[in-house]
Protein backbone atom coordinates (compact mmCIF):
# COMPACT_ATOMS: atom_id res chain seq x y z
CA UNK A 1 0.00 0.00 0.00
CA UNK A 2 1.48 3.29 -1.04
CA UNK A 3 1.73 5.56 1.88
CA UNK A 4 3.18 8.52 0.34
CA UNK A 5 1.68 11.62 1.50
CA UNK A 6 -0.34 13.40 -0.53
CA UNK A 7 0.79 16.45 -2.14
CA UNK A 8 0.03 20.01 -0.39
CA UNK A 9 -2.21 21.78 -2.51
CA UNK A 10 -0.63 25.02 -4.83
CA UNK A 11 -0.52 28.11 -3.48
CA UNK A 12 -0.40 30.89 -6.24
CA UNK A 13 3.09 31.76 -5.55
CA UNK A 14 3.60 27.24 -6.31
CA UNK A 15 1.25 27.48 -9.04
CA UNK A 16 3.42 26.83 -12.68
CA UNK A 17 1.02 28.77 -14.61
CA UNK A 18 1.51 31.87 -12.47
CA UNK A 19 3.25 34.94 -13.79
CA UNK A 20 5.84 36.50 -11.32
CA UNK A 21 5.18 40.23 -11.48
CA UNK A 22 8.09 41.96 -12.83
CA UNK A 23 9.35 45.59 -13.12
CA UNK A 24 10.57 47.27 -16.10
CA UNK A 25 13.38 49.53 -16.24
CA UNK A 26 13.39 52.74 -17.16
CA UNK A 27 15.66 52.98 -20.81
CA UNK A 28 19.06 54.94 -19.86
CA UNK A 29 18.76 56.92 -23.01
CA UNK A 30 15.83 57.20 -26.07
CA UNK A 31 16.81 59.48 -28.75
CA UNK A 32 13.31 61.16 -30.68
CA UNK A 33 13.35 62.20 -34.07
CA UNK A 34 10.25 63.02 -36.33
CA UNK A 35 7.31 62.27 -35.33
CA UNK A 36 6.41 61.52 -31.87
CA UNK A 37 6.43 57.97 -30.79
CA UNK A 38 5.43 56.13 -27.32
CA UNK A 39 2.72 58.29 -26.43
CA UNK A 40 1.03 55.48 -24.71
CA UNK A 41 3.86 54.78 -22.41
CA UNK A 42 4.59 58.76 -21.76
CA UNK A 43 0.40 58.91 -20.31
CA UNK A 44 1.43 57.19 -17.12
CA UNK A 45 2.50 59.19 -14.02
CA UNK A 46 6.53 58.80 -12.64
CA UNK A 47 6.76 55.23 -12.57
CA UNK A 48 8.25 53.65 -9.47
CA UNK A 49 10.78 51.93 -11.36
CA UNK A 50 12.67 55.85 -11.92
CA UNK A 51 13.29 56.52 -8.36
CA UNK A 52 17.20 56.31 -7.05
CA UNK A 53 18.52 53.77 -4.89
CA UNK A 54 19.89 54.80 -2.08
CA UNK A 55 23.87 55.09 -3.23
CA UNK A 56 26.28 56.92 -4.09
CA UNK A 57 25.82 56.23 -8.06
CA UNK A 58 22.74 57.36 -7.78
CA UNK A 59 23.30 60.97 -6.98
CA UNK A 60 26.59 60.93 -9.41
CA UNK A 61 26.82 63.49 -12.33
CA UNK A 62 26.14 62.06 -15.80
CA UNK A 63 27.97 62.98 -19.05
CA UNK A 64 26.13 62.54 -22.37
CA UNK A 65 27.47 62.34 -25.70
CA UNK A 66 25.96 64.97 -27.91
CA UNK A 67 27.95 64.38 -30.47
CA UNK A 68 25.41 62.56 -32.81
CA UNK A 69 22.59 64.47 -31.43
CA UNK A 70 21.18 66.44 -34.92
CA UNK A 71 18.90 69.37 -34.75
CA UNK A 72 15.65 68.94 -34.18
CA UNK A 73 16.26 65.64 -32.13
CA UNK A 74 15.68 65.12 -28.28
CA UNK A 75 17.20 62.50 -26.09
CA UNK A 76 16.02 61.26 -22.71
CA UNK A 77 18.01 59.70 -19.88
CA UNK A 78 17.93 59.12 -16.11
CA UNK A 79 19.70 61.50 -13.73
CA UNK A 80 18.67 60.68 -10.05
CA UNK A 81 15.80 58.22 -11.05
CA UNK A 82 14.16 61.56 -13.08
CA UNK A 83 13.94 61.11 -17.06
CA UNK A 84 15.82 64.66 -18.35
CA UNK A 85 15.03 65.77 -21.77
CA UNK A 86 18.12 67.42 -23.45
CA UNK A 87 16.88 69.36 -26.85
CA UNK A 88 19.34 69.76 -30.04
CA UNK A 89 17.31 73.03 -31.01
CA UNK A 90 16.64 74.20 -34.42
CA UNK A 91 17.71 77.43 -35.72
CA UNK A 92 13.46 77.87 -36.19
CA UNK A 93 13.14 76.93 -33.04
CA UNK A 94 15.36 79.62 -31.38
CA UNK A 95 13.81 81.81 -33.44
CA UNK A 96 10.32 81.27 -32.23
CA UNK A 97 11.52 81.17 -28.42
CA UNK A 98 12.31 85.00 -29.20
CA UNK A 99 8.81 85.67 -31.09
CA UNK A 100 6.92 88.24 -28.53
CA UNK A 101 3.47 87.16 -29.96
CA UNK A 102 4.27 83.67 -28.07
CA UNK A 103 5.53 85.29 -24.71
CA UNK A 104 2.46 86.48 -24.42
CA UNK A 105 0.49 83.06 -24.55
CA UNK A 106 2.77 82.27 -21.72
CA UNK A 107 2.74 81.72 -17.84
CA UNK A 108 6.13 82.63 -16.87
CA UNK A 109 7.84 83.60 -19.66
CA UNK A 110 10.53 85.26 -17.98
CA UNK A 111 11.36 82.56 -15.19
CA UNK A 112 10.57 84.54 -12.71
CA UNK A 113 9.92 81.21 -10.82
CA UNK A 114 12.66 79.21 -9.09
CA UNK A 115 12.44 76.48 -11.45
CA UNK A 116 16.09 76.77 -12.74
CA UNK A 117 19.22 77.53 -11.85
CA UNK A 118 20.41 81.46 -12.02
CA UNK A 119 22.31 80.71 -15.27
CA UNK A 120 19.30 79.43 -17.32
CA UNK A 121 17.40 82.86 -16.40
CA UNK A 122 17.23 83.63 -19.84
CA UNK A 123 14.85 83.51 -22.49
CA UNK A 124 15.67 80.30 -23.77
CA UNK A 125 16.19 78.71 -20.36
CA UNK A 126 19.57 77.02 -20.67
CA UNK A 127 23.55 77.65 -20.75
CA UNK A 128 23.19 77.82 -24.60
CA UNK A 129 20.49 78.36 -26.74
CA UNK A 130 21.23 75.67 -29.20
CA UNK A 131 20.41 73.33 -26.28
CA UNK A 132 17.54 72.82 -23.84
CA UNK A 133 17.74 70.92 -20.82
CA UNK A 134 14.79 70.26 -18.85
CA UNK A 135 13.49 67.05 -15.99
CA UNK A 136 10.63 65.86 -18.06
CA UNK A 137 8.19 65.52 -15.10
CA UNK A 138 4.73 67.63 -15.65
CA UNK A 139 4.49 69.71 -12.66
CA UNK A 140 0.79 69.04 -12.44
CA UNK A 141 0.33 65.70 -11.55
CA UNK A 142 3.72 64.25 -12.65
CA UNK A 143 2.88 62.42 -15.96
CA UNK A 144 6.01 62.67 -18.60
CA UNK A 145 5.29 65.20 -21.49
CA UNK A 146 5.50 64.31 -25.37
CA UNK A 147 7.86 65.95 -27.77
CA UNK A 148 6.81 67.02 -30.83
CA UNK A 149 9.16 68.83 -33.66
CA UNK A 150 8.54 71.48 -35.01
CA UNK A 151 6.89 70.18 -38.09
CA UNK A 152 3.61 68.62 -35.89
CA UNK A 153 0.91 69.82 -36.54
CA UNK A 154 -1.74 71.51 -33.67
CA UNK A 155 -5.26 72.31 -33.15
CA UNK A 156 -6.51 75.07 -31.46
CA UNK A 157 -8.74 74.96 -28.48
CA UNK A 158 -10.38 77.95 -26.34
CA UNK A 159 -8.47 78.15 -23.38
CA UNK A 160 -10.26 78.85 -20.05
CA UNK A 161 -11.56 81.87 -19.14
CA UNK A 162 -9.30 84.71 -18.33
CA UNK A 163 -6.44 82.54 -19.00
CA UNK A 164 -5.51 84.14 -22.12
CA UNK A 165 -4.75 83.14 -25.50
CA UNK A 166 -6.03 79.25 -26.54
CA UNK A 167 -3.20 76.49 -26.16
CA UNK A 168 -3.53 73.41 -28.66
CA UNK A 169 -5.30 70.02 -28.06
CA UNK A 170 -2.29 68.47 -29.35
CA UNK A 171 1.14 68.55 -28.67
CA UNK A 172 2.21 72.17 -30.05
CA UNK A 173 4.43 72.34 -33.08
CA UNK A 174 8.02 72.57 -31.62
CA UNK A 175 6.60 72.17 -27.95
CA UNK A 176 5.70 69.24 -25.24
CA UNK A 177 2.38 68.53 -24.37
CA UNK A 178 1.50 66.21 -21.42
CA UNK A 179 -1.20 63.45 -22.32
CA UNK A 180 -2.82 63.08 -18.92
CA UNK A 181 -4.32 66.72 -18.56
CA UNK A 182 -3.32 68.66 -21.58
CA UNK A 183 -0.85 70.91 -20.28
CA UNK A 184 1.75 72.59 -22.72
CA UNK A 185 5.04 73.28 -22.81
CA UNK A 186 7.22 75.45 -25.57
CA UNK A 187 10.35 74.28 -25.92
CA UNK A 188 12.08 76.41 -23.53
CA UNK A 189 9.99 74.20 -20.91
CA UNK A 190 7.79 76.74 -20.55
CA UNK A 191 4.09 76.32 -19.34
CA UNK A 192 1.26 77.91 -22.19
CA UNK A 193 -1.69 79.88 -19.99
CA UNK A 194 -4.68 78.23 -19.49
CA UNK A 195 -2.81 74.67 -19.10
CA UNK A 196 -3.23 72.75 -15.35
CA UNK A 197 0.17 72.59 -14.95
CA UNK A 198 1.17 76.00 -12.39
CA UNK A 199 4.97 76.14 -13.13
CA UNK A 200 7.64 75.49 -15.91
CA UNK A 201 9.59 71.92 -16.51
CA UNK A 202 12.17 72.58 -13.54
CA UNK A 203 16.01 72.59 -15.30
CA UNK A 204 18.68 70.97 -13.54
CA UNK A 205 21.91 71.78 -12.40
CA UNK A 206 24.23 70.87 -15.50
CA UNK A 207 27.70 72.32 -17.35
CA UNK A 208 28.82 71.50 -20.43
CA UNK A 209 32.55 70.22 -20.24
CA UNK A 210 32.88 70.20 -23.98
CA UNK A 211 31.04 71.36 -27.31
CA UNK A 212 29.50 68.45 -27.43
CA UNK A 213 29.48 66.68 -23.94
CA UNK A 214 27.09 68.43 -20.96
CA UNK A 215 27.47 67.14 -17.46
CA UNK A 216 24.11 66.53 -15.14
CA UNK A 217 24.29 67.50 -11.55
CA UNK A 218 27.24 69.42 -11.63
CA UNK A 219 26.91 73.42 -11.61
CA UNK A 220 29.23 75.40 -14.27
CA UNK A 221 32.43 76.31 -12.04
CA UNK A 222 31.58 79.72 -9.94
CA UNK A 223 28.10 78.98 -10.52
CA UNK A 224 25.99 77.39 -7.37
CA UNK A 225 22.74 76.01 -7.68
CA UNK A 226 21.00 73.03 -5.47
CA UNK A 227 17.95 71.32 -7.51
CA UNK A 228 16.21 70.43 -4.20
CA UNK A 229 15.36 74.22 -4.25
CA UNK A 230 13.31 74.43 -6.90
CA UNK A 231 9.64 75.42 -6.33
CA UNK A 232 7.89 72.30 -8.03
CA UNK A 233 7.93 69.35 -9.53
Amino acid sequence: MDKTPPSPPQTPEHTPTGQEPYRRDFLGMVTTAGAVTGAAACAIPFLESLKPQDSASAHAPVDVDLSKLAPGQQTTVVWQGKPVFILRRTPEDIAKLQNAAQADTLRDPSSKEHQQPPYAENWHRSLTPEYGVYVGICTHLGCVPAYAPAAAGNVPAPAPEGAGKPISQETPPGGYACPCHGSKFDLAGRVFKGAPAPYNLPVPPYFMPTPTTLRLGENPKGQSFDFSTIVQI
